[in-house]
């Protein structure tokens, strides 16, 4: 029985969570309702301007006060979690995916897969992350799709390395051998004995991935590169505050503790999961 069936039968018979699942969980929670539903919580549309209202602190109308154009900042902080949710989800699956995909088949058959792969690995932990990805972004432009498309392009090898250990181990494993002898196909064996064993390290990182991926976007937005203005994103947003700080703080400090209290979230998330998944397996 593979760690996630264990989880979930241990799930079922009632055992508790750990606290930080249900404490990022609950974050999660809020946030992705803030994301799917905006409009429900937010005062203001995100774009109208205010002219009588420019710069205006924190009060009872605007309870997160306004920003250089009159623009109310809760209003924008709240429509803000649509784009750096689907960031999150966005950047990240594919590499997921497909960084999974190849994780096994390395991990299985090895050799000069192996040994390339590795050369690979070599090739892109050399350079910092964040330094690859705005150098792709460069070239290809600024933009979203743009920046899915550089973090899949350098993203999907920590996953494939990480899968393609686990695969390794537990292909060496009892059960691995009675399938070979069994007259299994490779498939059969890595893709439904191998990789539900060998995928739980994957799911972790993908978690704590996710906060990565936010503060990635909100980067990048920072920096011109990734969502554009007049998009509301937390990025950008403090962009659109950096000159302001002595007289508005405002205007950054708020998205600033959006993007905190989210990665948050999918960090403590992840620990739980991590904790159910070491002591079921």
């Amino acid at each position: 029985m593979s760690a996630l069936a264990k989880t979930a039968r241990s799930m079922l018979r009632g055992k508790p969570m750990p606290r930080s699942l249900i404490t990022g969980g609950s974050i999660l929670l809020v946030s992705l309702i803030m994301a799917v539903w905006p409009t429900l919580f937010a005062p203001y549309d995100p774009n109208e301007f205010d002219y009588n209202a420019l710069l205006a602190a924190p009060s009872l109308a605007h309870p997160f006060g306004t920003d250089s154009f009159g623009r109310d900042v809760l209003s924008r902080v709240i429509h803000a979690y649509t784009v750096d949710m689907q960031i999150a989800v966005f950047a990240t699956v594919g590499p997921f995916v497909f960084g999974t995909l190849v994780g096994a088949f390395v991990g299985y058959v090895g050799g000069f897969w192996e040994a390339l792969f590795g050369r690979l690995v070599d090739a892109t932990v050399t350079f910092p992350f964040l330094v690859l990805v705005i150098a792709i972004v460069s070239v290809l432009g600024p933009g979203l799709g743009n920046m899915y498309v550089a973090v899949g392009i350098v993203g999907w090898v920590f996953y494939a390395r990480l899968v393609a250990s686990e695969i390794k181990v537990q292909k060496r494993l009892d059960y691995a051998d009675a399938g070979r002898v069994m007259g299994y196909t490779p498939w059969r064996i890595v893709f439904r004995h191998l990789l539900p064993n060998a995928i739980t390290p994957a799911i972790v990182y993908w978690m704590t991935d996710m906060a990565l991926a936010i503060l990635l976007g909100s980067s990048l937005g920072y920096l011109g590169l990734g969502a554009q203005p007049p998009t509301a994103e937390w990025g950008v947003q403090i962009a659109d505050g950096k000159n302001f700080m002595n007289t508005a703080w405002w205007i950054s400090v708020f998205p600033g503790v959006a993007i905190v209290l989210t990665g948050l979230g999918f960090s403590l998330a992840g620990d739980g999961v991590a904790e159910i998944l070491r002591v079921r397996r």
